[in-house]
């Protein structure tokens, strides 16, 4: 399984417009993105500094998307 790498939120942001996602809205300090096609859902969380790991994997999960999508 490979290892997560440590992305900040805008590249995050860009990676899941990739995988078919778009930003439904922004509230506060959270980027809300949305994927029609199975009706997910992404909040990620806007800031300078990288994602911590456990948000990561967070996002990962509410997502149904694995490591290797973020990649």
């Amino acid at each position: 399984m490979p290892k997560l790498v440590v992305i900040k939120a805008k590249e995050l942001i860009k990676k899941l417009e990739k995988l078919g996602f778009v930003v439904d809205h922004q509230s506060g300090s959270h980027v809300v993105m949305y994927r029609f096609s199975d009706k997910k859902r992404a909040v990620v969380p806007i800031s300078f500094k990288e994602i911590s790991n456990g948000t990561l994997l967070a996002i990962l999960r509410e997502t149904g998307l694995s490591k290797q999508d973020i990649i």
